[in-house]
């Protein structure tokens, strides 16, 4: 898959992700994806990271904006950056309570395709910068 290929894919990936398209997210996604939750651990699984994505609606409204996309020549490796705008809706495990409170977040991924799909996201935002937003 070259960088074209890559880079059209992580564009329908982050367009399905501000419209709050799931499928459209999990259709990009290999059966068996990687993903490394922020400070968190890596789970394995497109049914997993649906799971994920509920969670996060149940507490979180965000839309991306600023986003810029790189890929590697062969189109293997990619990354994302982006601002995170979002709303805390409900308390998150952990976390500070949650009324409403709006947050702007620079945050980035680390990507890896193959086949023509995402098989790794590692995301990357500063949660300390995230909780003074949300603690007020």
């Amino acid at each position: 898959m070259a960088r074209a290929e890559t880079l059209a894919l992580l564009t329908r990936y982050y367009a399905a992700f501000n419209a709050g398209d799931w499928q459209g997210m999990l259709d990009c996604l290999a059966d068996d994806v990687a993903h490394d939750v922020n400070q968190g651990e890596r789970v394995i699984g497109k049914a997993t990271f649906a799971a994920f994505l509920g969670h996060m609606e149940r507490c979180y409204k965000e839309r991306l904006a600023d986003i810029v996309l790189m890929a590697t020549d062969d189109g293997a490796r990619a990354a994302a950056e982006f601002v995170v705008h979002g709303a805390y809706l409900a308390t998150d495990e952990g976390l500070p309570e949650a009324a409403g409170q709006t947050y702007v977040l620079p945050a980035g991924a680390f990507i890896a395709v193959e086949g023509g799909l995402i098989t790794r996201l590692t995301m990357y935002y500063n949660l300390a910068d995230w909780t003074a937003q949300v603690a007020g």
